[in-house]
């Protein structure tokens, strides 16, 4: 019969040897698998943070959260964390210790970034740190300011503009329809007058023939000299004019710039507008027809006037009562 013992030892040497792997796996799955330094860092705010949370050191693990001591600091509290690195690891002196998570489902961790300086920190000593920044707390914040500005801001100012279109709205209805009133009185006004006006320069045109002609019976040299000063007079005036004119200008261009304003009032009234203008183009139409009437007694008049100075010129006795010279021509 065989001896059973020797099935005990193989067994037992079989769980032993299984304990001592299992204790290898912990130890390299949390990083402590030989000598360690210790460090501490203290934060206001230790979110995710506990015993074995990961250590890295510019994103290499090197080691694991140890304690975390709450302690009153100044009235407030604070956190102390205590954390083993792999020992002789260098961690220059100006380093800082974030609170951070690798990726965004993963769990938090300790992540030291390396700084410049050339002398490291020396085991126990405290490290910088850094306040971990909670993504969620921040978009909560930003809700929150963005809720107050909509309150307090965004619904009074869209209320003065409200306000401030209806009384604009107001305005231009009012005053837009008054103009376009005074416009359409003053187009009939203007229609109703046409006829009597060129009427009356037709009469002006007569006059004006008939004075000719009395003007000629009454010239004298002495009336030539005053018509000479007159007509220097009116050189005169007509310097006169042109500074007259300089000032119309100024005034037209003050005038154009309140058309530009009223154009933008009665844009809404553009048919009305239309049917004014095409009044006013039917009254154009009919002064034209009858300019060339104006015109012909207007050159008739030129013509007498002419005629009558070509006689003074060439028999001036003819002011005196005397008959005009004999015509050599029709000899």
């Amino acid at each position: 019969m065989r001896d059973n013992r020797v099935n005990y030892v193989v067994v037992g040497a079989f769980v032993l040897a299984s304990i001592a792997g299992l204790i290898v796996a912990i130890a390299l799955l949390t990083g402590r698998t030989g000598s360690t330094d210790d460090y501490f860092a203290i934060y206001s705010n230790v979110t995710g943070v506990k015993f074995g949370t990961q250590v890295f050191y510019e994103g290499y693990p090197i080691g694991q959260v140890e304690t975390v001591t709450p302690q009153e600091n100044a009235g407030r509290m604070e956190f102390r964390v205590d954390f083993s690195v792999i020992e002789d690891w260098r961690i220059p002196s100006d380093s800082v210790a974030h609170i951070a998570a690798p990726s965004l489902l993963s769990a938090k961790a300790l992540d030291i970034r390396a700084g410049e300086a050339s002398s490291p920190l020396a085991p126990g000593d405290k490290i910088y740190t850094a306040e971990a920044a909670d993504l969620f707390a921040v978009v909560n914040d930003v809700a929150g300011e963005i809720q107050t500005l909509s309150r307090d801001s965004l619904a009074p100012l869209l209320a003065n503009l409200n306000k401030t279109v209806i009384n604009v709205d107001g305005l231009l209805s009012g005053d837009a329809k008054t103009m376009l009133t005074q416009v359409t009185a003053l187009v009939a006004d203007l229609s109703d007058r046409a006829p009597q006006i060129l009427a009356d320069i037709e009469s002006f045109s007569t006059n004006l023939a008939l004075t000719s002609t009395e003007v000629s019976a009454l010239f004298t040299p002495e009336m030539t000299n005053e018509i000479e000063q007159a007509v220097l007079s009116l050189t005169q005036a007509a310097n006169g004019v042109d500074a007259l004119m300089g000032d119309a200008k100024s005034l037209m261009e003050q005038a154009n710039k309140a058309v530009a304003d009223t154009s933008d009032m009665v844009s809404s009234n553009r048919e009305n507008i239309d049917g004014t203008l095409t009044d006013v183009r039917l009254i154009a139409d009919s002064v034209a027809r009858n300019i060339d009437g104006i015109n012909h007694h207007l050159d008739g008049a030129a013509r007498n006037m002419y005629e009558f100075s070509r006689q003074i010129r060439a028999n001036p006795g003819l002011l005196l009562g005397g008959a005009s010279p004999q015509d050599e021509a029709a000899q």
